[in-house]
């Protein structure tokens, strides 16, 4: 028998994230952590606006918004600055809060709608046929466990990616990253400090609560070994050398050492098993969009894994899922790899140059507003399916006003949902939710995706026949049941 409908390995904010999208519609799923205990290691500590946007559409963006700093812009380069305001959301920042919160927040929903995690459970074999996948597990109870489906969201040293045989192409960055939380008596007057030098870059970002997190690429200390614990002394060197000051650096009570490394999965599936978040992509920590990828991996995945449990998924529906992400995790790769030549590029002439092009773009209003979307996320589209060519096919819907409520209000069940501007256009409609909108602009209606993008749109209203026939392609009757929120 299946321990569960689908396993996810990986109880990291990817892996939450997963499981709290399944449990939502109505899928058993269980949560393998090979940590026997809860980690106090934060890397991440970026919010971007898409994921924010995401987390309101399941009800959980104000409770992260608790725990943290917002910062309203951000400078790509020395002496050019990028006013977030200028995206269209409701979340025009980036929020500055540690990954150990945001965790916190998707463990605490997982758990509300009765997800499973079991901690101590090493993943130590795959094997999948037609009827599943048989899950090796070790540890202090060694079993087997079976599944329709699995998803290896288990960080960059997958063993998910590793048992199924998929190439991690890519490389290591030559400078070493250090990293600190330390209390700061001469904090930067700027929520997101940054300095660059000869000799590296350092980063100063607050957590909110006192403690701040420090990062430092010092080109002096590329020779110490990995495995050396960074000290006190190395970290407040670091940020004098190359910003000037050590902003009244106390001692810190945690640290690490580690190579950053870019580097991207050849695919997302194979068969049954699925690869998410850091398993399946690794880049700079320039740009904070790490554990921002890996929770909009979840968003996409979840929903088309639920449709395929229930037997409501079309043919294509599990392929679009590599078809969709793995041109984002690209496109993520080239973002964070041109942020970190800009920073610790070795070549005076050619940082200059990418400077000044950058400087550039950010003197334009059309160009600023692009760089602006590709940061934050909310720029991310994806294809039009066959005969959906529609300009809004694939794209990022806004959160509309839909008669006093918020069109990201009406997602928080995880079902699609029909936006038009004529209520008669509702009646009768099958698996879907409708609204009705008046700030619906162009499109005379919507089918907005669970993960709030636009599965079609058209011009005009169509018959009830033909509105089915379109909502059939993408899903068929709801068949899971209601859960808590």
């Amino acid at each position: 028998m299946n321990s569960a409908d689908v396993i996810v390995v990986g109880a990291g904010p990817t892996g939450l994230a997963l499981a709290c999208e399944l449990a939502l519609a109505g899928v058993r799923c269980r949560v393998l952590e090979r940590r026997a205990e809860e980690p106090n290691i934060t890397r991440a500590f970026a919010v971007h606006a898409r994921t924010l946007e995401l987390l309101d559409a399941r009800g959980l963006a104000d409770e992260v918004l608790l725990r943290g700093v917002r910062v309203d812009s951000v400078a790509p380069v020395p002496g050019a600055s990028l006013d977030l305001g200028v995206l269209g959301s409701r979340y025009p920042m980036i929020f500055i809060a540690p990954q150990s919160g945001t965790e916190r927040v998707l463990q605490a929903r997982a758990e509300r709608l009765g997800v499973e995690i079991v901690r101590g459970a090493e993943v130590l074999g795959i094997r999948q046929d037609d009827a599943g996948v048989r899950v090796e597990v070790g540890g202090a109870h060694p079993r087997t466990e079976q599944a329709r489906y699995l998803v290896g969201c288990d960080g960059a040293h997958s063993a998910v990616r590793r048992l199924i045989g998929v190439d991690f192409a890519g490389r290591q960055y030559e400078t070493h990253i250090l990293l600190a939380d330390v209390q700061l008596a001469e904090p930067p007057a700027e929520a997101m400090f940054a300095r660059t030098g000869t000799d590296g870059a350092v980063i100063s970002v607050p957590f909110g609560d006192g403690w701040f997190r420090v990062i430092a690429w010092d080109r002096q200390r590329d020779r110490v070994p990995l495995a050396e614990p960074v000290t006190y002394d190395e970290m407040r060197d670091a940020f004098r050398r190359i910003a000037g000051s050590d902003l009244g650096m106390g001692r810190p009570r945690w640290s690490t050492r580690f190579l950053s490394e870019r580097r991207q999965a050849a695919r997302y599936r194979v068969g049954r098993v699925f690869l998410a978040g850091d398993a399946a992509h690794v880049h700079s920590p320039l740009g904070g969009q790490g554990m921002n990828t890996g929770i909009q991996d979840a968003m996409n995945l979840g929903w088309k894994l639920a449709a395929a449990v229930h037997g409501t998924a079309a043919p294509w529906l599990l392929d679009s899922y590599e078809g969709e992400r793995h041109p984002v995790g690209e496109r993520v790769l080239k973002l964070t790899d041109t942020f970190n030549r800009l920073v610790l590029g070795q070549s005076k002439v050619r940082n200059a140059l990418q400077a000044l092009a950058i400087r550039a773009i950010l003197r334009f209003p059309r160009s600023r507003l692009a760089m602006a979307e590709r940061i934050s996320g909310i720029g991310i589209g994806y294809p039009a399916r066959p005969g959906a060519e529609h300009a809004w096919a694939g794209r990022r819907m806004p959160d509309l006003d839909c008669e006093g409520t918020r069109l990201y209000e009406h997602l928080r069940d995880g079902r699609f949902v029909l936006v038009t501007r004529d209520p008669l256009a509702l009646d009768g409609l099958p698996a879907v939710r409708g609204v009705r909108s008046c700030a619906l602009s162009g499109p005379a209606m919507v089918l907005v995706r669970p993960d709030g993008y636009v599965a079609w749109a058209s011009e005009h209203l169509l018959s009830a026949p033909r509105t089915s026939a379109a909502i059939a392609e993408w899903c068929a009757a709801p068949v899971w049941q209601d859960r808590p929120a």
